[in-house]
């Protein structure tokens, strides 16, 4: 570590707010690797991160880990649960507790024959996507356009883990989003936003700063909102119970009833699993970098979907080149989930439009808040493909 290049507390302090780059990380990965190399070690307050932006070497790293994976133990997302004296999860857990929780968590979030079990639960959220970007495209799009197609999936990926998870459904995509899960979904994108923030600092200081209340205050409503479907689930389980039917549900019912996890741990894991899609770890693996390496993916600004076929062989690229899930027994929790939710919605949407971008050909760059997000609307244009071939039909009519 003592012979690892790399920026000091205050140059970081100065790439970040003097050169503006607290909100493009991204392209800072890419600026400390041209000048200290695929490894090199930066400071941020009190942590120390060794970053790694080369695809053997992160290739390396992860086959390396042994039976209980480290992660940085996220001292923000931690040190909230400690004030709140709420179990960790998975994102936040460590060692063989850790594995613990996975054993029970992973069987019904991993294994294909219990995730296909949520396709049905899934399909509802399609079907309600699919006419929610029907009536876009009618109210604010002259029939084509759909604005904030990020946003709008988002809301759609959201409704969608609840549906596995809490076994019901928020609302996300309803012409009104109801207060309470317009709130919960302000509250994630807050958390995520406050997080980088936070995480500057000592903790001493924590107490005295506004936006530590602010991050304690949006994790307190993500816990409320868990805790409160948590509740209703079990009471629903109880009148089971009571009269004498047998309790039939998915992953939060099988939880409960398994009794394996204790209320606490059940909360604290749920809600984590919201968030499955983030694991932060203590390498620091530099996959934006490695994505514009020009060694591990020729032209990688240019938009080439046939690289990613595996019979090309000649386009075959470095397997850790790209690994958005993870690798190895800490990898995402809701892979499997997240790809079922990819592959039903894509399906169906394509089925019914031609999907085009917006004509007037803005460029949409990406911004870092904890997740690599867009810095602004991606609008879309949704061409009806029934109407496209009923032309033609309309018009050799008319001849």
């Amino acid at each position: 570590m003592d012979d690892l290049h790399g920026p000091s507390f205050l140059t970081s302090l100065y790439w970040l707010f003097g050169k503006g780059y607290f909100q493009t990380t991204h392209q800072m990965q890419i600026e400390h690797s041209k000048i200290y190399g695929p490894l090199w070690k930066s400071k941020y307050g009190p942590l120390v991160v060794v970053n790694v932006a080369d695809a053997d070497l992160i290739e390396q790293v992860l086959r390396q880990e042994g039976r209980h994976p480290i992660r940085t133990d996220m001292p923000h997302w931690r040190g909230y649960r400690k004030l709140r004296n709420h179990a960790y999860g998975p994102l936040t857990e460590m060692g063989a507790e850790w594995q613990r929780i996975r054993s029970i968590l992973n069987p019904r979030m991993l294994k294909p024959k219990h995730v296909s079990s949520y396709t049905n639960a899934i399909n509802g959220v399609v079907s309600d996507f699919i006419e929610k970007v029907a009536k876009l495209r009618t109210t604010t799009g002259n029939e084509v356009m759909v604005y904030d197609v990020a946003g709008e999936l988002y809301k759609f990926a959201f409704e969608g883990i609840c549906s596995v998870l809490f076994e019901t459904r928020m609302g996300c995509l309803n012409d009104v989003v109801p207060e309470e899960t317009q709130k919960f979904i302000f509250s994630v994108g807050e958390m995520f936003r406050l997080s980088p923030i936070v995480i500057l600092f000592p903790k001493s200081l924590w107490p005295y700063m506004p936006f530590w209340k602010h991050f304690v205050a949006v994790w307190d409503h993500l816990f409320k909102v868990a805790d409160e479907l948590v509740r209703k689930k079990m009471t629903e389980i109880q009148e089971m119970v009571k009269h004498g039917q047998p309790v039939e549900g998915e992953y939060l019912t099988h939880l409960l009833i398994s009794e394996q996890m204790s209320f606490t741990e059940v909360l604290g894991s749920i809600t984590e699993l919201l968030l499955a899609g983030v694991d932060t770890t203590l390498f620091h693996l530099c996959h934006f970098a490695v994505s514009n390496d020009e060694n591990v993916f020729p032209n990688p600004s240019v938009f080439l979907p046939q690289r990613w076929i595996r019979e090309q062989k000649q386009l075959n690229q470095h397997p850790f080149g790209s690994v958005p899930f993870g690798f190895g027994i800490r990898a995402c929790l809701g892979r499997r989930v997240a790809e079922l939710e990819m592959y039903l919605l894509l399906s169906q949407l394509i089925k019914h439009y031609e999907v085009r971008p917006d004509p007037s050909g803005k460029n949409v760059k990406p911004i870092t808040r904890t997740l690599l997000v867009p810095a602004t609307s991606i609008d879309l244009q949704f061409i009806d493909r029934q109407k496209e071939q009923e032309e033609p039909v309309k018009a050799n009519t008319s001849i």
